[in-house]
């Protein structure tokens, strides 16, 4: 099986790159690297004429289905202007993995099914950012967008939200 573009990029060793072991090898030092490359975007080529649109096509999933959770992480991080050198963490909440940039800068959930207990437990960790895959596939998208709004009223007002 391939590794994603993210597996291959991050590498972690306590020897240096000439191969001689680090002094300071007890305090685990990454002098890993990340490799990235141009792709295509991850969002699908949609070209709609107003008598050719379909009501329908309003709901379809708008990610390619080959891209990974951390293709869509780097995006945004692109998308949002912070530094891809920038520390990622993942966690898990909830059973849904959930990328944590630089602290709580950025939280993203690109899981297919986001519950309101995942993104109320995200909410009170009042990230600056917070990203997730749309939800309108799923059983309750619709009430999941509104109760998404109001979670984060109530529990991180000032956090930035965006829906892919």
């Amino acid at each position: 099986m391939e590794n994603s573009l993210f597996e291959n990029s991050l590498t972690t060793s306590a020897k240096t790159p000439l191969g001689v072991s680090n002094p300071c090898d007890n305090k685990k030092l990454d002098i890993g690297f990340r490799v990235l490359k141009c792709d295509t975007s991850n969002m699908e080529d949609v070209y709609y004429t107003p008598d050719h649109i379909d009501t329908n096509d309003l709901f379809k999933n708008n990610i390619k289905s080959d891209r990974t959770a951390e293709d869509l992480l780097f995006q945004v991080m692109l998308d949002l202007g912070i530094m891809l050198s920038s520390k990622i963490q993942t966690k898990h909440i909830d059973g849904k993995t959930v990328y944590c940039v630089e602290g709580n800068y950025l939280m993203a959930c690109f899981d297919d099914t986001v519950d309101e207990a995942t993104i109320t437990e995200i909410a009170k960790e009042k990230p600056y950012y917070f990203v997730m895959r749309d939800p309108a596939n799923s059983k309750d998208g619709d009430s999941l967008i509104t109760n998404f709004e109001q979670i984060f009223t109530t529990y991180s007002p000032e956090t930035v939200r965006k829906i892919l």
